[in-house]
C-alpha cells in the first residue's frame, strides 16, 4: 500500500490501513482540507467542480469527495466522467472557486488521486499546496450546520463543450483536416479518452476511426502510461489497417502519444515539438518545457527566432514560466501540450486538433513529418527508493563528481555535457529517483544513464 502526499494533491493505492493507502478516511480528510482552504481563500458561498476518470474506484472516491465538500457547506458541480483538461475548463466556465480531478494519471488501476485546482482551473502553487497539507495534518476543518450544507448539481455536457472549444481555436483548421480524409487509430485505455476522442475526431471531420479500448470501464488492457513498450497493439493495427496516424492517451487525457503510419513511434517528446513547429511557422513566439524534456524544442524555437526557456518539472512550474515569458506554446516532454489560447493546462484534445491541422497542411506522411525534426533520444530510467537511502546526499556526491560540467540544481540535478545531458530528480508521485539522459543516439543516452546509475549504486 502506498500513500503520497504532495503539494499537487494526494495519490495512493486503494485499500489498506488509514495513512498507508488511499483509504476512504484519507479521501475525506484531504478533500475536507482542500475545501477548508478554498473557504479561507474566498468569501461567500464556495463552488467546486468535481470530475473523474474511469477508474474502478472512481465512483467510490467521487462520493466521498462530494459528501465532504457538501459537509463544509460547499456547492459542488459534478461533471462526471471527464478528462483532466475538461475539468480545468469547467472550473472557469462555471466561475467556480476551484476543482478536484479524481485521477491517478498514468498509474495502474489500483491507484487513484485527488488533483487540486484553483479558481483559474490551474494546479495549486507550492505555497497553496503546502497550506492544504497543513490543514489536513492539523485536521482544522470547520463543517457546516445542517441548514448550510452544500448543494450538488449534475452536468454531463462538458465533454461536448470541450470539443467545441477545440474546434473554435484559431489555429485548428477543421476544413483542412476534413479534406485530408485521415484514417485515425486511437487507444484510450478504457478510460475517459474513450468518450472524448471519438467525439473530437468526428467533430473534426475524421470519418475513419479505428477504436481500441474506448469503453470507459477502468479495466486498463495494458500499462496505461503511453510509452512505446505499451503501444505494440496499436502499432500493429495501424500497419494492418493502413491508418494515417495513431493517438494514444493516458487515463485522464492530458498526455498525447503519436504513432506513425508505419507503426513506428513519433515519440512522446516530439508531440510538443511538432505542435510548436506548426504554431511557430505561423507566428514567432517563445516556448517553455521542463528540464526533463528534449533539446529539440529549443532547437525548433530558435530556428524561428523565438526564445526557449526551461522550467522545473511540474505543470505548475511550466505554467509559471510560460506566463513570465509570454510563451506561445509550452508543456512537457511526456506528450503534454499547454496552449495558452485555450487554457493553461496539458490537453491532449487541443494537441490532437493542432497536430492534425499540422499534418493536413504539411501534405506529408506522419513519419516524414517526424523526420524533419532534430534527432535526439531520451533514455528514461528509475531507481526504487527505500526509507534509509540519503537521496540528497547521493545527489550532492554526483554533483561533486561532475562539478566541471554545466550543473543546474533548480530541479534535482541536471548535468549538461556539450552533446548530451542527464537529470536526476526525486519523483513527486512515486517513491523513486528518475534518471533521464538525452543524446543524439539511444545507445549514447543509455550509456550515459547507465554510467549515472552505476555512480548511484556505488553510493548506496
Amino acid at each position: 500500500m502506498t500513500l503520497i502526499k504532495s503539494i499537487s494533491g494526494i495519490r495512493g493505492t486503494i485499500g489498506g490501513q488509514v495513512g498507508e493507502g488511499l483509504s476512504p478516511l484519507d479521501v475525506v480528510k484531504f478533500a475536507s482540507a482542500y475545501g477548508q482552504w478554498a473557504k479561507l481563500r474566498h468569501k461567500g458561498k464556495i463552488k467546486v467542480v468535481v470530475g473523474r476518470d474511469a477508474r474502478i474506484s472512481g465512483d467510490m472516491v467521487k462520493n466521498l469527495v462530494i459528501g465532504s465538500l457538501q459537509g463544509l457547506g460547499i456547492d459542488v458541480v459534478n461533471i462526471g466522467l471527464a478528462t483532466t483538461p475538461t475539468t480545468e475548463i469547467a472550473v472557469t466556465e462555471e466561475k467556480a472557486h476551484g476543482g478536484i480531478i479524481l485521477t491517478a494519471s498514468h498509474n495502474p488501476k489500483q491507484w487513484n488521486a485527488l488533483k487540486l485546482l484553483n479558481e483559474k482551473g490551474e494546479f495549486l502553487t507550492a505555497a497553496d499546496g503546502a497550506e492544504v497539507l497543513k490543514i489536513a495534518e492539523d485536521e482544522s476543518f470547520i463543517f457546516a450546520d445542517v441548514d448550510d450544507l452544500g448543494q450538488v448539481s449534475e452536468l454531463d455536457n462538458y465533454t461536448d463543450l470541450h470539443v467545441e472549444h477545440v474546434l473554435n481555436l484559431r489555429m485548428v483548421d477543421v476544413d483542412a483536416i476534413k479534406k485530408a480524409n485521415f484514417t485515425v487509430a486511437i487507444d484510450c485505455v478504457n478510460s475517459v479518452g474513450g468518450v472524448a476522442l471519438p467525439k473530437l475526431l468526428n467533430a473534426l471531420g475524421v470519418n475513419n476511426i479505428i477504436e481500441l479500448y474506448c469503453e470507459p470501464n477502468g479495466h486498463f488492457p495494458h500499462n496505461p502510461e503511453p510509452l512505446p513498450e505499451n503501444l505494440t497493439e496499436i502499432s500493429k493495427v495501424i500497419k494492418e489497417k493502413k491508418a494515417d496516424v495513431g493517438f494514444v492517451v493516458d487515463p485522464d487525457v492530458d498526455r498525447l502519444a503519436i504513432v506513425n503510419e508505419d507503426g513506428s513511434m513519433f515519440g512522446e517528446e516530439y508531440t510538443l515539438v511538432a505542435v510548436a513547429d506548426y504554431l511557430l511557422s505561423e507566428q514567432v513566439g517563445n516556448t517553455v518545457s521542463n528540464l526533463s524534456s528534449s533539446r529539440a524544442l529549443a532547437d525548433v524555437t530558435r530556428s524561428f527566432g523565438g526564445e526557449y526557456s526551461p522550467a522545473a518539472v511540474g505543470e505548475v512550474n511550466v505554467v509559471a514560466t510560460m506566463k513570465a515569458t509570454n510563451a506561445l506554446i509550452g508543456g512537457e516532454g511526456n506528450g503534454g501540450v499547454i496552449y495558452p489560447e485555450s487554457h493553461y493546462g496539458r490537453d491532449a484534445l487541443v494537441g490532437i486538433g493542432l497536430f492534425l491541422t499540422h499534418l493536413a497542411k504539411s501534405g506529408t506522411k506522419c513519419s516524414e513529418l517526424r523526420a524533419k525534426y532534430p534527432e535526439y533520444h531520451i533514455s528514461k530510467n528509475k531507481i526504487e527508493l527505500t526509507p534509509d537511502i540519503d537521496v540528497d546526499g547521493i545527489l550532492k556526491s554526483i554533483e561533486e563528481k561532475y562539478r566541471n560540467e554545466d550543473i543546474n540544481t533548480v530541479d534535482g540535478l541536471k548535468i549538461d555535457f556539450p552533446d548530451k545531458w542527464v537529470q536526476l530528480r526525486k519523483s513527486n508521485t512515486e517513491p523513486i529517483i528518475r534518471i533521464y539522459a538525452e543524446a543524439q543516439s539511444m545507445a549514447a543516452a543509455d550509456e550515459l544513464a547507465q554510467t549515472i546509475i552505476n555512480d548511484i549504486k556505488a553510493l548506496i
